[in-house]
């Protein structure tokens, strides 16, 4: 018996682990999949539009917070007053001195001020600061201006008048209506200022902003995950390549893995002051919604899957039971069939001989049910049989084994009786059919049994044979009744 059961269980576990595998191959492929579509899409999204966007929105937001001093810068390179107060021979510091501090005052930069080539005199708006020597390092700026031909730079230098902090100068080119050189003017923003914007369009627009020179230098800002901006974009981890691969060729689309993560880059270069702008998105926080539709999908598919197993497991259990009592069973009374009680009947006779225990055999005839079969038709004799092994179903123990043993003859073993206790159940038990059968009609059908006591050295065979014998000579003996084997 336990080969026969661990068997079905080995298939069962072997059909839920298959469709198990199958549903969550299926469920995971198809996850993932849409995983995978939905971060290439937010990738392209934010690669291909969101970013250049952001982009574009900076760039119109530095021609009010940035490249507005330019054009002041170049607004001072070319007044008219600047002009004549030079071709006065800069006669007095006075007007000069009072027009910067205008330009400051109303434009609100951190400096403004003009070197003139005549004499070499820094002209700022608190007056002037000093004379241009091309031997002093800080004064270097100045003859690279005199000496471009772009009519403006910008460049990061210390600026004297404000305790050498260092200051973003636009320096524009002054020309006489020649084209001769009478200096540089410009104004200055501090560096501070400039990180300030960047941080603005940081918050303004939920992404990192920040600049850099030609060379990779960070003017101002920050790449994503940093809480200290580096010297260059050129040192940092991870964007170091890209930022190289951007600025030699002026800009595109880039994707990195940094501090951060996963980031995906937008970089373009502003022509007017001659910087990068960087604009770079964390992939992780832009595709959070995607991770949490994942999580979500798997975890509502592993309740699927759950539900899925349960269902097929109860449902094979189902089958089970109903295949097992279809092969053990008699289809019509329920009964054990012949195989089925063989096996069940040559274990409780062993389970009596090893207790010492006698065991008994009793086999039952339904008296003339041809005669039935002919007057009520074959309908009514299948309730009858039916009437009868419910019959006996309710007069035998749990531990007695009963089935239909062929037509409309029964068998059940009796473990633990002898011969007398099993003659005294074989008559309750046609005692009870005659009253079931008589209680359910169509007409009281009576029993004639046999019954035998096991022998020892005897087998099932054995004893079955000598209770059918007991039968055939009740039937002789006029029919229902019971009498015991010899």
């Amino acid at each position: 018996m336990k080969s026969y059961l661990c068997r079905p269980i080995d298939d069962k576990r072997r059909l839920l682990a298959l469709l198990a595998a199958i549903l969550i191959a299926g469920f995971t492929g198809t996850s993932v999949i849409a995983y995978r579509a939905a971060l290439s899409g937010v990738r392209a999204s934010i690669g291909g539009s969101a970013l250049p966007v952001a982009a574009e929105s900076v760039y119109a937001r530095l021609q009010r917070d940035l490249v507005e001093p330019l054009y002041i810068s170049s607004m001072m390179a070319n007044d008219a007053f600047l002009h004549a107060w030079v071709d006065g021979g800069e006669a007095e510091e006075a007007p000069i001195v009072s027009y910067l501090r205008e330009v400051q005052r109303r434009y609100g930069t951190i400096t403004a001020f003009f070197v003139s080539e005549r004499t070499r005199r820094y002209y700022h708006s608190s007056g002037i600061l000093k004379e241009m020597s091309p031997d002093e390092w800080r004064d270097a700026w100045y003859w690279r201006v005199r000496g471009m031909d772009e009519p403006y730079e910008i460049n990061i230098d210390p600026d004297l008048a404000n305790a050498d902090e260092l200051t973003v100068f636009i320096n524009y080119r002054v020309l006489g209506n020649e084209g001769e050189f009478l200096g540089a003017a410009g104004v200055g923003l501090t560096v501070n200022a400039m990180a300030g914007i960047a941080s603005r369009l940081r918050d303004e627009f939920g992404t990192a902003v920040y600049f850099a020179d030609p060379d990779g230098f960070l003017v101002a800002g920050r790449p994503a995950g940093l809480d200290v901006a580096p010297a260059s974009v050129t040192a940092v981890p991870g964007l170091a390549e890209v930022a190289k691969r951007a600025l030699a060729s002026g800009g595109g689309a880039f994707r990195y893995r940094g501090v951060a993560g996963e980031t995906l880059l937008h970089v373009r270069y502003l022509a007017e002051i001659g910087w990068y702008l960087f604009v770079e998105r964390e992939e992780s926080a832009s595709i959070a919604g995607s991770r949490r539709a994942l999580g979500m999908n798997l975890a509502l598919y592993g309740l699927i899957l759950g539900l899925a197993l349960l269902t097929a497991g109860l449902t094979v259990d189902r089958y089970r039971r109903k295949l097992e009592k279809a092969a053990a069973h008699d289809p019509l009374t329920g009964a054990l069939n012949r195989l089925a009680f063989s096996a069940v009947a040559d274990h409780a006779i062993k389970d009596s001989i090893r207790a010492g225990q006698p065991v008994s055999a009793a086999i039952f005839d339904a008296d003339d049910f041809k005669a039935v079969n002919d007057r009520y038709g074959h309908p009514d004799g299948d309730r009858v049989l039916k009437t009868i092994a419910d019959a006996a179903s309710g007069a035998l123990r749990k531990s007695d084994a009963f089935c239909r043993w062929g037509g409309e003859e029964f068998l059940c073993v009796l473990p633990g009786c002898d011969l007398a206790s099993a003659a005294a159940v074989a008559e309750k038990l046609r005692a009870a059919v005659a009253a079931e059968t008589r209680a359910a009609g169509p007409k009281a059908v009576t029993l004639s049994a046999g019954v035998a006591q096991l022998k020892e050295g005897e087998d099932l065979d054995g004893l079955v044979r000598r209770a059918d014998d007991a039968l055939l000579a009740a039937k002789r003996a006029g029919k229902d009744t019971a009498l015991l084997a010899e």
